[in-house]
Order: C-alpha cells, then structure tokens, then sequence
C-alpha cells in the first residue's frame, strides 16, 4: 500500500471520527471531505511530478500558512519548535529585536512599535517604517510569518533591517539580537539614584506613568508606584507611591502601547473605575462576556488624562476606551490603532505545535467594536480631545523620552540639579504639553494654587 493511499485512508478516518463527534450539517461534512480529498490529490501529485525532490514538513507547513494567511495577521500557527519563544514573548521577555510588526492591505510589512529598549529601538526602528530588507535579502511579497522567522535569531547574533520611513527616506540599520525583559511600567525620568521620577509637575502634584505593554506584572507594577507595593487599595493609611505623597492629579501614557495580557488590562482598569463594564468580547461562535468594575479595590478618585496615539493597540485601547467610556478619565491624544480582536491558543495533538486563532472581537462599554475591519471608517478609541503630532514631533518626542528613561552615568562631583521652567516654544510634543496643561489647569479650578514654578517642561533640547 502506498503512502498517499495511506494518507488518505488516515484522513477519512480522522473525518469520520470528527463527524461523529462535532455537530453539523451532511452538507458541512461533506465539505470537509472534500477539502480533504482536494488536499490530498495535490499532494499526491506534487510529490510524484514537480521537478526538484520536495521537502514533506515545509510542503506541509507551507499548506498551513497559506490557510492561515487567509485569515487576519493575529491567526497563525506555531509550530513545535517556535513554541518557546511564542510562550515567552506572552510573559513579556524574548530573544530579537524587539519589534512587533503588522501586514498593511497591500502586503507591507509594517512596524507598529519597536518595544521599549529592546535592540530595534536603540538602533533607530520606528513606528511606521516598512521593512524592505533583512541581511540585506528583499521580502517584498514574503507573508509576516516568514518575516519574523529571518529577523529572529541566536541571542548576540547580528541582524541588519533595511527600512522605508514614514517620510520616504530608506534607512539600513544593525542592531544585536538580544535577551528582552520588557519593562512596562515607566516614569518621566530618573532621580539622581536612578529610580523612575514619577512627576512631571511638583506643584501641583501631576503624577506621569507610561504602560509600554501590559505583561504578566503589569497591575503589580503600577499599583507599586500609585500606593506602594504592599498597600492595601482599600485602606488609605497604608498608602506610600504617588499617592500616598499626594499626587492631585495622573497622566497615563499609552502611547506606542502595543497591548498584551488582556488580564492585565482589565485589573488597571477596575483599579480606577468601582463600577460598569470593562470590556466585552463575542464572535461568531463565542457568546458574550462582559468583564464588571468592582467597588473593591478602587483608588480614590483623582483627576487623570490618557495619552493614545495611532500606534496604541490591543490592551491599550480598552484600558483608554474604557476609561472614557466609564467617564473617568479624558482621553487626548490620536485614533488609537484599532487591533481588537480576542485570540486564544488552541494546542495541537501528538505536540504538533498550537494554533493562535482570532475568535472574538473586543467591544468598549459603549458598544463601539475596537478592531480595524478591512474598508472601516470607524475604528479604535476616538480621543476627546485630538491633538495631531508630524512625524517630525513623534520622532523628536521619542527620542526625547528615549533619553529620559536612560540610568545617569556615575559622576566623580557633586550632583548638579536642573532648572526646570516651561517651554516658552512650540512643544515638540504637544499631545503631552498638552495633558499637562489641562490637569495643571484643571487642579487650579478645583482650588488649589501653585506656589511656585516648578513644572517639567515637556521638551528638552535634542543633540
């Protein structure tokens, strides 16, 4: 018996089984036969007559991601030997670059954010470029998959990305591949002893945070620098962190946010709202699930701005979306990304790797659908309050905040400590000039005075 008769007996016989136990229409089975004895036809007969010898686990991978491809970039399968380092991309460390991509309509593949001092961002990736070439070999017509597979690569080996700017210029950049443990959680600056300055005003006290992506300590991290580490949220005297100092009011920075654990975001939410709903997914086969604010565990209420831009995704959108919907926050800044669709890791049998699936879309208490369907005018988180930014500004604002969050060399002398006045220029980043001033103005109203000029500016000469 030969082997293509052996395949196709296997396949009948897994079909026959699968019929018996998944509900469905004769016509849907019969379908399923169909697109089987189809696939093994092909088979059959590219394994008898193309002429170079074939290669079975890429023929076979290949059917796969040409399926997949069909689908939307989020749905794609893992194989075996990539598992490790998907699981660890999850939990927020992995070996590359750093840099999450997307395919474009027309077939580019795009970088939505270089993660946060990860190896790309150091080298000069941006938000926006299109990756033209890796090692100098053109992937113009590759699938994303194949993409991140010649990025990827052995911790300290070096990777060369050729780009096309958002301004059309072309840029080649090396960079080191690189264990990554991904910070998340941010400050403005460094103090002299190099932990985070979570001020970007110190009278009045306007707290800054910025989330870079939300991983599995996210919530931890973030109730650390409001309370403290081991505060308990519904006990005030225990307060330490921002808060406890009596921060009046938070700028939470989104921006170039590409998302991650849903969990996470759903607790940094129901961190500051003790009411409503959070977030709800459904699709085509999932029912409805809404995620409900608790009054446990809520921070007392203090003014506060998120800051999205058009490269803030996933995550980052419902925590924003939700925020302004649940009316507790105001949201400045652009039309958010728009990636809002829910996906679950399916395993395999017989550990033949798992299968990332698009199963649901992600819905703001308002209603509004996040995801970015193909030819939609309405997507993502829409600010209150649009402040649009060049590509001039956003790539200046992002070196800026870049340097900011760089640990101070030691010095041999005594620590010289800054002026700080307010920029008198045009901001080079309005969006958060402009947060800045609305809570600075907000506190004002509420009564209280500044004492004494001691805001951050948020623009810094750029050498």
């Amino acid at each position: 018996m030969n082997r293509e008769r052996v395949a196709w007996i296997v396949c009948i016989c897994v079909l026959a089984l699968f019929a018996l136990q998944v509900p469905g229409s004769n016509a849907s089975r019969d379908d399923d036969y169909a697109f089987v004895r189809k696939l093994v036809d092909i088979h059959r007969q590219v394994a008898a007559n193309y002429v170079e010898p074939i290669n079975e686990d890429k023929l076979r991978d290949g059917a796969i991601d040409g399926m997949m491809a069909e689908l939307d970039p989020f749905s794609i399968y893992i194989p075996p030997a990539e598992q490790e380092g998907f699981d660890r991309m999850l939990e927020g460390s992995l070996k590359g670059v750093g840099i999450q991509l997307d395919m474009t309509d027309d077939g580019k593949v795009e970088v939505v954010t270089p993660i946060d001092d990860s190896p790309a961002l150091k080298a000069g990736v941006m938000a926006g470029d299109v990756v033209l070439k890796v090692n100098g070999e053109n992937v113009e017509g590759l699938k994303i998959n194949e993409v991140i597979k010649r990025i990827a690569g052995p911790v300290d080996s070096k990777v060369t990305l050729t780009v096309r700017r958002v301004t059309g210029e072309e840029a080649t950049l090396s960079m080191t591949r690189q264990e990554i443990v991904v910070p998340t959680v941010k400050g403005f600056g460094r103090k002299a002893d190099n932990s985070w300055d979570f001020y970007i005003s110190n009278d009045p006290k306007i707290g800054y945070i910025r989330i870079t992506q939300f991983t599995p300590d996210t919530y931890d991290r973030l109730k650390n620098a409001l309370v403290g580490a081991d505060a308990d949220i519904d006990d005030p005297k225990t307060y330490k962190g921002l808060i406890g100092e009596g921060m009046q009011a938070l700028i939470l920075d989104l921006r170039y946010n590409p998302g991650g654990r849903l969990d996470q975001a759903i607790k940094v939410v129901d961190m500051f709202v003790d009411k409503g709903v959070i977030v709800s997914t459904k699709g085509r086969n999932r029912p409805e699930h809404k995620e409900v604010a608790h009054a446990e565990g809520t921070l007392p209420h203090f003014p506060m701005v998120v800051l999205v831009n058009e490269h803030s995704a996933s995550a980052s959108e419902i925590v924003a979306g939700s925020l302004m919907d649940n009316k507790r926050a105001l949201v400045m800044g652009n039309r958010s990304f728009g990636k809002g669709s829910v996906q679950e890791i399916m395993p395999l049998e017989s550990k033949g790797g798992e299968l990332k699936l698009t199963v649901a879309y992600y819905y703001l208490p308002s209603g509004r659908l996040v995801h970015r369907k193909k030819d939609a005018k309405d997507w993502g988180v829409e600010p209150q309050v649009v402040i649009p930014m060049d590509e001039v500004q956003s790539a200046i604002a992002m070196k800026q905040r870049l340097t900011a969050e760089l640990m101070h060399r030691p010095t041999t002398g005594p620590a010289t400590q800054q002026t700080i006045v307010m920029s008198a220029t045009q901001p080079t980043d309005p969006q958060l000039d402009s947060a800045m001033k609305t809570m600075i103005g907000y506190v004002i109203f509420q009564g209280d005075r500044i004492s004494s000029a001691t805001t951050r500016p948020t623009t810094q000469p750029v050498h």
